[in-house]
This record gives structure tokens, C-alpha cells and sequence, in this order.
């Protein structure tokens, strides 16, 4: 495997956990939205990855081919979660009953998952500085 397929496969993870945060920024951006232009509370999302195979082949061939695969988002789907109802009379999205309908997005799951996306971040950039390096250093061997 070459350097740059690396760098492919690592660009796409960048790519991939950036959008897991965008996603949880706008969970918890709308934490408490009760009324959205598609009517009723927002709807939690969650970004779903799939895998895909590289573009480039490879020298291993048909060994190498299937084994190393890069990340690409799938689809950013809504939460299928209930709504929860919070009794306040006053907010002007009340019910008859006073209860408001809130969005299904849960902050201490959503935090969770910025956790996790972050260090997934975190491991993308290690192994693209380790990447970096070596290639460094076997530019260094040709002098």
C-alpha cells in the first residue's frame, strides 16, 4: 500500500467524523426546538457510515483490495426515539393540557457521541502524522 492510499483513507475519516460533529452540533444546537417548518418538535439525526473500497489498486491485488477500506457517509437518518412532554403552560406551543411536545434528542447521548467522535478525530490524526513521517523519512533515505 502506498502512502497516499493512506491519506485517502485517513481523509475520509476526517471527512466522516467532522460530519458526525456537524450532525450533533445541530442535535444539540436544537435541543429545545418545539416547532419546526415540517410541524411538530425537531427530530434527532444520527449520520450513519458505511464502508467502501478504495479506488486506487493496489500491488497486493486481490489480497490487499478487500482489506483496506475507507469510510463515507451512508445517510443522516432521524431518530425514531418518542418525544418527551414537559407540562408548561405558558410556552406558546402548550397543548390543551399545558404539556409541550419537546424533540427527542438526548444531551448526555449526544456529548457521548461528540466524545467519541473527537478521539476518532484524534486517532485519524495520529496515524496521518505517523503517516507523514514515514514517507518523510523515506524521502531522507534518497539523499
Amino acid at each position: 500500500m502506498d502512502f497516499m492510499t493512506s491519506f485517502r483513507v485517513l481523509s475520509s475519516g476526517f471527512s466522516a467524523q467532522r460530519t458526525k460533529m456537524d450532525v450533533i452540533a445541530s442535535n444539540l444546537a436544537n435541543v429545545s426546538t418545539t416547532s419546526t417548518p415540517e410541524g411538530g418538535p425537531y427530530k434527532r439525526k444520527t449520520a450513519v457510515f458505511s464502508s467502501e473500497n478504495t479506488r486506487k489498486k493496489f500491488s497486493f491485488r486481490d489480497k490487499l483490495k478487500d482489506a483496506v477500506k475507507s469510510v463515507a457517509l451512508k445517510e443522516v437518518v432521524e431518530g425514531k426515539e418518542g418525544f418527551r412532554k414537559v407540562y408548561d403552560p405558558s410556552h406558546p406551543d402548550a397543548d390543551e393540557q399545558g404539556n409541550v411536545t419537546m424533540p427527542n434528542v438526548n444531551v448526555v447521548m449526544e456529548m457521548t457521541d461528540m466524545i467519541t467522535a473527537s478521539r476518532a478525530y484524534e486517532a485519524c490524526v495520529t496515524a496521518f502524522d505517523a503517516t507523514k513521517s514515514m514517507a518523510l523519512k523515506t524521502l531522507d533515505i534518497g539523499k
